[in-house]
C-alpha cells in the first residue's frame, strides 16, 4: 500500500494512482474451481474499488501453460498441447467471466511475449553470474524417452513392501526413500522399468540474494505473518532453484541449450509481465512505465500461501537480477475449505466454477467471500448453511428489502418522482460519513470489516423504515408529501448501500442503477443525494438462495468425479460406509495395549526439500517431570492433502512409542494417524475440544 494510504480517499481526485494488479496463474491442465475463485474474487473486489475511486487500475492474468502434464494430457486425447491449452484457456475465461472477474487481459504463458521475456531475462541472469549448471541423476523412461518426476514412478515400498506406491514416500507406512530404491519400479506413463540417467540442469543461484531478500521482505511489502515465516527460511540455507527440464517437454527451449527447456519456475512469473506486454501492444499503456527499475507506479500481486516462497523469494530475486522493479506488495491469502474441511471430490465439495454457475448466482459467492475475507492468511470456510443464511439475510433481507418496501409507493403515488427533500437527512448524512472508513477497509483488504459496517448501516435504514411505517402512512395519507419524503429517504439509503457494495456485487449494482435511473455509480457519488429524481419501475434485484440448489450442486460434483475417478479413489467409503481395504489379522488386547497413542499439538510444520509427498512435523506432547516440553520430529506423507499452514496449531493423534526410523531426510520419531485412501482424500485424526497435548488415548 502506498505511504499515503490513509489519505488516499481525500486525495484521489487530485492524484489518481496508476496501478497494475496481477494474480496467480491457474494451470492449463484442469478446471477452475472455487479455490481459484477465492483469489480471483478477492482481487477483483480490490480492483473494482480502485476504479470506482477514479484510479487507473489495470488487472491482468494468464494461464500457466507449460509442462509435462500438459504434454501427456494432450497426447492421451490425441490432440496437440497447443490445442489443449487453447481449449482450457477459453474455458477458464468463461468461468472467470461467469463470476464477473474484470480482467483487462487474460493471456497465456505459451505466447511470443512470454518466450521473448523468458529468453531475455535468462540471458541477463546468466550474464550476471546467477545461473549455475551441473549434472544431476534422475530416473528415465526408456520407452517414452523422458525423465520422470517422482509422481510418474510407482513400485513396491522398500520398507513395508506395500505395492502401488509413488515417488519417494510410502503412503502406507510413511517411509521415505529415493525413487531408485523402489522394488519393481515402473513408469506410470508407459509401464517400462525406469533407468537412472544423468543430465545437466540449470539452477538460479538464489542464495546470492539472501541479504537483498532480508531487506525486501521486511520493507512493508508483505503481511507480518508472511515476513516472519520467510525470515525462518532466510536464516536457513537457501537452495538453488532448478529452472530447467530435459526434452521432451512442452515449453520454450533455453537459448544456446538444445534439448533444455525453461521450467515453470522461470516462465510462470514472467506470465504476468507477458500478459501486460500483450495488452500494452494493443492499447495506450506503456510497459516500461510499470515494469522498469525505479518505476513509481504501483504493482500488486495476489497469491495463495502455498506458493509464497516462490513469489516472495525466487520472483523478486529474479526480477532484481534482470533489472526490473519489484512489486509494491504481495498480498497472500489462505485456502478455501468447504464445511470445515479441505475440498473433497468424494463428498461433492471439490466444486468447479462451472458447476457452481450451473446452480447458483455468482453474486452469492462474491458476497459470502467478502463477508469472511480479512487481510490475513487464515483459511476461509464455505459453510453451506451459513452461506444460505448470510446471503438471504443480508443482501435480500436487508439491502433489497429497503428498495422493495419503498419503490412501490413512489411509482404508484408520485409517478416515480423522488421528493425535493428528505424526511431524515441525518440518517443519510450518517451513512455518507462512513464512506471514507469503508473505502479504507476495502483498500486494506479487511473486507469482512467493511461488510459488517455496511450491514450496520443497512440495519439503521431498515429500522428507520420500520419506525416510519410508510405502508401505514400510505393508507392514511396516500399521495402525501410525508410519504414521498419517507420513501425518498429509504431509496437514497438504498443507493448508498449499493454504492458501497458495488465492488462486491457488480451485477446487482448494475440492476439497481437501472432501477434508480442513474449513471454507473462512482465512490464520489456517495456524497450526493437524489432529489426530484425520477426512478424506473422496481425490478427483482436478487432472489433468495434455495437450499435445493446447494444440494444439486454437491450431487452434480459428486457424480462427476465418481464417473472419472480411478478405482483407487472410489467414493464408496464416504457414501456407503463400506471399508476400502480388508481388516488386518486379529490381535489380542495385550498386543493393542502396547501401542501408546497420545494427543499431540503440531507446533510447526514445513516442506521437506526434495520430497514430493513428505511434510516435517514438530509435535508437542506436553511437559516432562521437570517441566520441559516434550518434542518429537515426525516425517509424514500427507503433503498431498495438507499444507504446512493448515497444520500449525492443530491437535492430532500420534503413536508415541514407535521406534525412531532413520529416513533419507532425518530421524522420524513416531507416527501421526490419518484415514483415507490417500492423495487429497486423507484426513488427520483430530480430538474433540478439551484434549491436551500428552494425554493418552485409551
Amino acid at each position: 500500500m502506498p505511504a499515503n494510504a490513509t489519505n488516499y480517499v481525500k486525495d484521489i481526485q487530485v492524484n489518481p494512482r496508476k496501478i497494475l494488479v496481477t494474480a496467480a496463474l491457474p494451470y492449463a491442465n484442469g478446471d477452475i474451481h472455487l479455490g481459484h475463485m477465492l483469489e480471483a474474487v478477492q482481487t477483483d473486489i480490490w480492483v473494482r474499488l480502485q476504479r470506482m475511486r477514479g484510479n487507473d487500475c489495470v488487472f491482468v492474468c494468464a494461464d500457466d501453460a507449460h509442462g509435462t502434464a500438459i504434454m501427456l494430457s494432450a497426447e492421451s486425447r490425441g490432440i496437440t498441447p497447443e490445442q489443449l491449452i487453447d481449449e482450457v484457456n477459453a474455458a477458464h475465461q468463461r468461468d472467470f467471466a461467469g463470476f464477473n472477474i474484470s480482467f483487462d487481459h487474460f493471456h497465456s504463458t505459451h505466447s511470443p511475449e512470454n518466450q521473448a521475456f523468458s529468453e531475455s531475462i535468462y540471458t541477463a541472469l546468466e550474464a550476471n553470474g546467477h545461473i549455475e549448471k551441473r549434472s544431476i541423476k534422475q530416473l528415465f523412461d526408456p520407452e517414452k524417452q523422458l525423465f520422470l518426476a517422482d509422481r510418474y514412478i510407482k513400485g513396491v515400498c522398500p520398507k513395508c513392501k506395500a505395492s502401488d506406491q509413488y515417488g519417494d514416500n510410502c503412503e502406507s507406512c510413511g517411509s521415505t526413500y529415493s525413487p531408485s530404491e523402489l522394488i519393481d519400479p515402473r513408469s506410470t506413463i508407459s509401464g517400462a522399468v525406469p533407468v537412472e540417467r544423468e543430465s545437466e540442469h540449470f539452477f538460479f543461484d538464489l542464495p546470492q540474494f539472501r541479504d537483498m531478500l532480508r531487506t525486501w521482505t521486511r520493507s512493508g511489502t508483505l503481511q507480518d505473518a508472511v515476513a516472519n515465516k520467510l525470515a525462518e527460511w532466510l536464516d536457513d540455507e537457501l537452495q538453488q532453484w532448478d529452472i530447467s527440464r530435459d526434452a521432451p517437454y512442452f515449453g520454450f527451449e533455453i537459448p544456446g541449450a538444445s534439448g533444455k527447456f525453461f521450467y515453470v519456475w522461470l516462465d510462470a512469473p514472467i506470465g504476468y509481465m507477458a500478459s501486460f506486454k500483450h495488452l500494452c501492444d494493443n492499447s495506450d499503456y506503456d510497459f516500461d512505465t510499470y515494469w522498469k527499475a525505479g518505476s513509481d507506479t504501483e504493482l500488486y500481486h495476489f497469491i495463495g500461501k502455498d506458493i509464497v516462497n516462490f513469489h516472495t523469494l525466487f520472483w523478486p530475486a529474479m526480477l532484481t537480477s534482470a533489472g526490473y522493479r519489484l512489486p509494491t506488495a504481495v498480498f497472500v491469502h489462505g485456502f478455501l475449505t468447504v464445511d470445515g474441511t479441505k475440498m473433497s471430490k468424494s463428498r461433492g465439495t471439490f466444486i468447479n466454477a462451472s458447476t457452481y454457475l450451473e446452480n447458483l448466482n455468482p453474486e452469492y459467492l462474491r458476497y459470502y467471500l467478502a463477508a469472511k475475507l480479512s487481510s490475513g492468511v487464515d483459511d476461509l470456510d464455505l459453510n453451506f448453511e451459513d452461506f444460505v443464511a448470510r446471503v438471504n439475510s443480508d443482501l435480500v433481507g436487508k439491502v433489497v428489502n429497503i428498495a422493495s418496501r419503498c419503490a412501490g409507493f413512489i411509482n404508484k403515488g408520485f409517478d416515480g418522482m423522488l421528493a425535493d427533500q428528505l424526511d431524515d437527512a441525518a440518517l443519510i448524512a450518517s451513512m455518507q460519513a462512513a464512506s471514507e472508513e469503508i473505502a479504507e477497509l476495502f483498500e486494506n483488504r479487511d473486507y469482512s470489516k467493511a461488510i459488517r459496517l455496511i450491514m450496520a448501516l443497512a440495519d439503521n435504514a431498515n429500522q428507520y423504515i420500520n419506525d416510519q411505517q410508510p405502508w401505514v402512512v400510505a393508507k392514511a395519507e396516500p399521495g402525501s408529501e410525508k410519504l414521498q419524503q419517507i420513501c425518498s429517504t429509504g431509496l437514497n439509503a438504498f443507493r448508498l448501500l449499493i454504492c458501497y457494495l458495488k465492488p462486491v456485487v457488480p451485477v446487482m449494482a448494475a440492476k439497481a442503477e437501472r432501477f434508480l435511473s442513474i449513471p454507473a455509480l462512482t465512490w464520489q457519488d456517495s456524497q450526493t443525494i437524489l432529489h426530484n429524481h425520477k426512478i424506473a419501475a422496481f425490478e427483482p434485484l436478487l432472489t433468495r438462495v434455495e437450499a435445493d440448489n446447494i444440494t444439486a450442486m454437491v450431487e452434480s460434483t459428486r457424480a462427476a468425479y465418481a464417473e472419472t475417478a480411478p478405482v483407487s479413489e472410489a467414493v464408496a467409503p464416504t457414501l456407503s460406509g463400506e471399508v476400502d481395504s480388508p481388516f488386518e489379522p486379529e490381535i489380542q488386547f495385550d498386543d493393542f495395549a502396547k501401542i501408546d497413542l497420545r494427543i499431540a499439538l503440531i507446533a510447526d510444520a514445513g516442506h521437506v526439500e526434495g520430497a514430493d509427498k513428505l511434510l516435517q512435523l514438530t509435535l508437542d506432547l506436553g511437559l516432562d517431570a521437570n517441566g520441559q516440553p516434550i518434542r518429537r520430529n515426525v516425517f509424514s506423507g500427507i503433503k498431498s492433502a495438507y499444507s504446512p499452514e493448515q497444520l500449525r496449531g492443530m491437535l492430532t493423534v500420534m503413536v508415541a512409542n514407535l521406534a525412531p526410523r532413520k529416513m533419507k531426510f532425518g530421524m522420524s520419531e513416531g507416527m501421526v494417524l490419518a484415514a483415507g485412501p490417500g492423495k487429497d482424500e486423507l484426513w488427520l485424526l483430530e480430538p474433540h475440544a478439551g484434549a491436551q497435548p500428552g494425554m493418552r488415548v485409551t
